[in-house]
């Protein structure tokens, strides 16, 4: 949807160009996924330093020569710091980003220092894998994901993220919740397969190509709206669901619809969903009777 934006925005023809931005697009938010699980094992990392600087401290108490290493031995985090494709993929992809960037790191820690869940997870020194997983996901979802600093830095380094942000966030919580006691935390899941990439190539392709032929569909059902007043968003929504149903004969009709509208929800206005699934009921309507959808299987339709 957004490369379909940028490339009617700019009135590119390099289709070339546009392709590859969207596969680098696609890219960067495993880059996210993967920035956002290492900033708890650095996080681990510098509360383990402060754990040492305070055992050496001349002035140190008793709870400083033996201090609670719940935190820094927490399982979850150790499933990160252990798990050989994160590993990898941070040094393919340089990411060394909580390396040069410490600060927010920093940020992270002081705000885990000071939350109530943190407190209660150090009140005792019993370990247990469902409570180091529980506390992840408490501290993820209270700390982590909502913090405006670390956003605005997502934000600063690539714009894009801005929409990736609650997807990679959302995906994350799933791992975490899914993860087993002793196993580590992989990658695998969110590899993208070489035939969802030829999928999201040619449904770009195809409705780059074939949008300008749908103005007259969309407007044959829209009578009493000018097309200039319909959300752009909207069109392109209706224009990628009318390519899914003319050009991909495998994905059901009914699924198409309801995903658009659920995209629709997200990133238009209020209203947008219903007027995108009277549109779309229409078309297709139409489409049938005319006998222009040409599905494969039962069900399809």
């Amino acid at each position: 949807m957004q490369s379909v934006y940028a490339v009617l925005q700019s009135k590119s023809d390099n289709l070339v160009k546009e392709e590859k931005y969207l596969k680098f697009s696609i890219q960067k938010a495993t880059d996210l996924y993967v920035l956002q699980l290492l900033l708890l094992v650095e996080v681990k990392n510098l509360a383990l330093e402060h754990l040492e600087i305070k055992k050496k401290n001349f002035l140190a108490t008793s709870d400083d020569k033996d201090p609670n290493l719940k935190f820094v031995n927490n399982s979850v985090i150790a499933a990160i710091e252990n798990s050989e494709s994160i590993k990898d993929y941070a040094i393919k992809y340089n990411l060394k980003n909580w390396k040069n960037d410490r600060e927010y790191v920093r940020v992270i820690w002081d705000a885990i220092q000071e939350s109530d869940d943190y407190k209660n997870y150090l009140s005792t020194r019993e370990y247990s894998f469902n409570e180091d997983k529980s506390f992840i996901v408490s501290l993820f979802k209270s700390i982590i994901a909502p913090n405006e600093k670390l956003y605005d830095y997502y934000e600063s380094i690539n714009l894009g993220w801005v929409d990736d942000y609650p997807l990679v966030n959302t995906l994350i919580l799933k791992s975490i919740k899914q993860l087993k006691s002793s196993k580590t935390l992989e990658l695998k899941g969110l590899e993208i397969k070489e035939d969802d990439q030829e999928f999201l190539i040619d449904l770009f392709r195809k409705t780059i190509l074939h949008q300008a032929e749908y103005t007259d569909d969309i407007d044959d059902k829209t009578p009493n709206w000018d097309t200039d007043r319909i959300a752009e968003i909207d069109l392109i929504l209706i224009k990628m669901a009318i390519t899914e149903f003319l050009y991909f004969p495998s994905i059901p009709t009914k699924v198409t619809i309801n995903e658009y509208i659920e995209i629709a929800k997200d990133y238009s206005t209020a209203k947008s969903s219903y007027f995108i699934n009277g549109v779309l009921d229409k078309i297709l309507k139409d489409y049938k009777k005319s006998e222009r959808l040409n599905k494969i299987g039962r069900g399809l339709l």
